[in-house]
């Protein structure tokens, strides 16, 4: 079976609803800005995130939260298939603090473990994504969803924001903070490091310690995450790769695909239903 992706967008809630199947190499490491909550229907998933790799087999759910480095790979020649809904962040924190009455303030919605074995969350996952994915009533929707996020409350903890964090060193919190700032600059990790006051190969060791990347491999992935959600508004791949800084439409399509296994026009066109 060759490898194919479906993805869908609900206009009510901004969720993204993927099923996909892969062989081989599924995609390379990226991560995404919103929570995703899936399941894995056949095969296994292979993944490597917060430096452990994981196995995903037939009905596991996957949690990842925003900023969660992982790949993909299918390590059995059958490959595997998923379906997954990605829920937006505040979207999640604000429904889950509906539910928790006590949720503390200044923490946000963490997942400490990312495979469950879970039937009940595993059947509501799937409900949802389905629900979801082919637009069934609105009401049937947030049902299915209000369901997911009852099961979700069950293996997830708030942990305070941590602004600056004290288990990260100083300069690579600087230097993360200035990519942020400045997405969309041709940066020299020269000039990084002189902002961070450091020289440049204690600041790579130091990122790459506290982050599992290069900042220039950080950067790329950054501008991904940018890119897709402006993508999902609309915008035409030309004037998204003009305005994070790629040096044109093709390097950002370059990027895009080995990330995300999709066009830049693909995906926006999913999302948005405007033509190329």
């Amino acid at each position: 079976m060759s490898n194919w992706i479906d993805l869908r967008q609900d206009a009510d809630t901004g969720i993204e609803s993927v099923r996909a199947h892969f062989t081989g190499h599924a995609y390379d490491p990226h991560w995404h800005d919103s929570f995703l909550v899936g399941v894995t229907e056949q095969g296994v998933q292979q993944f490597n995130c917060r430096r452990e790799r994981h196995c995903s087999t037939p009905g596991q759910v996957f949690v990842l939260e925003p900023g969660d480095l992982h790949d993909g790979h299918a390590p059995t020649v059958e490959g595997f298939t998923y379906s997954t809904l990605y829920l937006d962040a505040n979207w999640l924190e604000t429904e889950l603090r509906a539910l928790f009455e006590q949720a503390p303030s200044g923490a946000l919605p963490s997942f400490g473990t990312l495979l469950h074995q879970d039937p009940r969350l595993a059947g509501a996952t799937a409900r949802a994504f389905e629900t979801v994915h082919y637009s069934d009533l609105r009401i049937v929707r947030q049902t299915a969803l209000d369901d997911l996020l009852s099961c979700l409350t069950g293996h997830l903890h708030w942990r305070k924001r941590l602004d600056p964090d004290p288990r990260l060193p100083l300069c690579a919190q600087v230097a993360r903070d200035y990519l942020h700032a400045h997405l969309d600059q041709d940066i020299g990790l020269a000039e990084l490091a002189q902002v961070c006051g450091v020289d440049r190969f204690r600041l790579t060791r130091a990122f790459k310690a506290a982050f599992g990347l290069a900042p220039h491999a950080y950067l790329i992935l950054l501008r991904l995450a940018r890119a897709r959600r402006l993508l999902a508004l609309g915008e035409t791949p030309a004037s998204v790769a003009t305005a994070l800084g790629f040096a044109d439409q093709s390097h950002l399509g370059r990027w895009f695909r080995r990330a995300y296994r999709l066009t830049p026009a693909d995906y926006r066109k999913r999302c948005s239903n405007l033509p190329d």
